[in-house]
């Protein structure tokens, strides 16, 4: 009997070249394989609908029917995506070093309120998906964008500090490295960690930037959409803005 060849090796995936030497579909497939990468596609597409109709660019009613069907059932999924996240919460708080009374208080408000908001929108989600009466639905939404609310006041005021640090300890760094080079030293380490900090604080300002639009949207809610921050069209901009910047860093990391 004649023995069968080996099957051939599947072919190599090619590498991009780049610092994380990865291809491109392979880190799409690593960033689709973790909720907060299909929850923040689903986010795009929600707000992204959602400035559309707010703008008023559409004019036929059908088609303004259907995007509405589509926004509020992406909104129902999104629910569903974050079951169980506020465990993340509560292992980020057990994990914290506090360096003072301030930084704890600012942790629990930041952790404890994002940990309530995660845990309230199962309740909502399971209102918004029958298992429970719907009357209880204004209650819940009403506590759910309070504790987001303050959960952002907390996590802007505990960027806002890490921004601080992180710019005394680059004016540190560069201090030295002016003073080395006054001495005819090399120091091409000392410039990495400059370009290193620098990308951190980059990264620390987009998410100063993403909690205040997520702090306006729940602002927004929190009113019930009066005032003049509350208009559907700024709301909606905040939100795909929102999810953009978290896209990014999301990207990035993985």
């Amino acid at each position: 009997m004649e023995s069968e060849s080996p099957a051939p090796n599947p072919p190599a995936i090619p590498v991009k070249p780049g610092s994380d030497n990865r291809d491109f579909l392979v880190h799409l497939e690593i960033y689709l394989a973790k909720r907060d990468g299909v929850d923040k596609l689903l986010k795009i597409s929600r707000y992204a609908t959602k400035i559309i109709l707010a703008s008023s660019i559409l004019t036929q009613q059908p088609l303004v029917t259907r995007l509405k069907s589509f926004e509020s059932s992406v909104g129902v999924s999104r629910k569903a995506f974050r079951l169980g996240k506020f465990v993340q919460d509560v292992n980020a708080l057990r994990s914290t070093h506090f360096t003072s009374s301030l930084s704890l208080i600012l942790s629990v408000v930041a952790y404890g309120g994002e940990g309530l908001y995660y845990f309230i929108e199962q309740f909502v989600w399971l209102g918004k998906a029958g298992l429970i009466d719907k009357r209880h639905l204004p209650a819940l939404q009403k506590w759910s964008a309070w504790c987001e609310f303050v959960g952002y006041f907390g996590s802007i005021s505990l960027k806002v500090r890490e921004l601080r640090r992180l710019d005394a300890e680059e004016k540190c760094l560069v201090a030295s490295i002016d003073l080395a080079m006054l001495r005819g030293i090399a120091c091409a380490e000392e410039h990495g960690k400059v370009r290193k900090l620098r990308e951190k604080k980059l990264m620390k300002r987009l998410s100063v930037v993403q909690d205040l639009a997520d702090g306006l949207m729940s602002l927004a809610d929190i009113r019930d959409g009066r005032g003049t921050l509350s208009s559907p069209l700024l709301v909606s901009a905040a939100g795909l803005l929102s999810a953009l910047i978290s896209t990014h860093k999301n990207w990035v990391s993985c």
